[in-house]
């Protein structure tokens, strides 16, 4: 065992585990107060359901040896039987089994939470807990043996997908689409301004998710070694550049510089730098950012024009934004394996996940509406999930004079329509 490595590994994993509640106050300042506390909730639950379908089945299914045909794990590690603390990955890189399936559980937790944003305010806790059972285990489990385990079908085509393009923000984000047109519009969509609650809220989820994804990128090197150097030193240059062709757009197509602009720019880059950052040396990595900003910037009113709801824009930051760098990777490699073939593999891996996860995930999200129901109802929607799913709020307006979250005399348009407009366009003319 490599103790250097295995310490790398193992800080790196709990950089991960911090995105997903940085993930949390990113979505939960975005949305308004009075779904703030089930935006956070939607975020962080994935971190018990996933963590324990991990365990059970999860890590077998991803990381377990073919069942055939480079689609699916098998079933020999169920509870991780089989492996123990001693037994190295692979042979050869020099950490424990049980440090690489800590690592890979974390990616497994975020993905699901990364799509919560998309139907954030309109659907029922207990569906959205059950979704993500069934979405993790038929979705994002395969598609992760495909593109990870040395004998998954991209995988073996020479798909580069060093920490989670494809498998994690194109997944998460065509997803996000799915299910979106499955709930269908919150109300009020395209009518009443739906601004963030907490600008400062969202600042500081960006800033815990830029911190984290230097152990989402830079560990999936498996080791403290050059690839991981690179690859954090290019996580930094794309999320940097991302975010300056995020505000340079904004700033020339809507006239201001957005405090949401700017966390959402940095996040894009982030996307964008995960699949091809370990492949690429820094002037790559500033035109992946710069494009990937511009790009998600420009993809985020696309909802507008095509009509669906993706709330807190899941689908144009990390479907565009994983797209760019996918495929991207196929063009700006410097390491030998750039050029056109590489990027038609590229293209192979990102569309087939696209089609794969699109038809299966629109399947569960109808099987769990016409079951259970999956869209809250239109009162709960319209005085706020906090209260009906949790009840509990976010914030205690009593204690400034304000109304109670409880008073049923306060008017609808009243604290939550002074605090109401799409994220991505509170200085636009949406």
């Amino acid at each position: 065992m490599n103790g250097a490595d295995t310490a790398f590994v193992l800080i790196s994993a709990a950089l991960v585990m911090l995105m997903t509640p940085g993930l949390a106050f990113f979505y939960g300042g975005m949305v308004r107060v009075k779904s703030a506390l089930n935006m956070l909730m939607m975020s962080f639950v994935p971190l018990g359901i996933v963590t324990v379908l991990w365990v059970l089945y999860g890590y077998s299914l991803a990381f377990g040896d073919d069942l055939g045909g480079g689609l699916l794990g098998n079933f020999d590690h169920i509870g991780l039987m089989g492996i123990n603390a001693e037994t190295l990955t692979g042979g050869k890189e020099g950490i424990p089994v049980f440090v690489f399936a800590l690592f890979q559980l974390m990616f497994a937790v975020i993905t699901p939470a990364l799509m919560s944003g998309a139907v954030a305010d309109r659907v029922k806790f207990s569906a959205w807990a059950l979704f993500i059972t069934l979405w993790v285990s038929l979705v994002y489990f395969p598609v992760a043996h495909w593109v990870w385990q040395a004998d998954g079908w991209l995988f073996k085509l020479g798909v580069i997908d060093f920490a989670g393009g494809a498998a994690v923000h194109i997944n998460a984000g065509v997803g996000a689409l799915a299910v979106v047109l499955v709930v269908g519009r919150r109300i009020g969509f395209r009518s009443e301004q739906m601004r963030p609650h907490s600008l400062p809220l969202v600042m500081l989820g960006a800033g815990l998710l830029w911190f984290g994804w230097f152990g989402f990128n830079a560990g999936s090197a498996l080791g403290a070694n050059g690839t991981a150097a690179n690859m954090a030193l290019n996580t930094q240059v794309a999320a940097g550049a991302a975010m300056l062709g995020w505000l340079a757009y904004e700033r020339i197509r809507n006239g201001a510089f957005t405090t949401v602009g700017a966390a959402s720019g940095a996040v894009a880059g982030l996307v964008a730098i995960t699949p091809s950052g370990a492949h690429v040396n820094a002037f790559g990595a500033i035109l992946i950012g710069v494009v990937a900003g511009v790009l998600c910037s420009w993809a985020v009113n696309l909802k507008y024009r095509l009509g669906y709801d993706d709330s807190l824009d899941v689908v144009g930051v990390h479907l565009v934004g994983g797209l760019v760098g996918t495929l991207l990777v196929g063009v700006l490699a410097i390491d030998g394996v750039g050029g056109l073939a590489q990027l038609g593999k590229q293209a192979v891996g990102a569309f087939s996940v696209m089609a794969f996860s699109f038809v299966v995930t629109w399947i569960l999200a109808k099987a769990v509406e016409v079951t259970i129901g999956f869209r809250a109802i239109e009162g709960d929607e319209t005085s706020g999930v906090d209260q009906a799913f949790h009840a509990e709020t976010a914030y205690d307006f009593t204690a400034v004079g304000g109304y109670s979250a409880e008073d049923t005399t306060v008017p609808a348009s009243g604290t939550e329509a002074s605090i109401a407009a799409e994220p991505h366009s509170t200085m636009v003319n949406a």
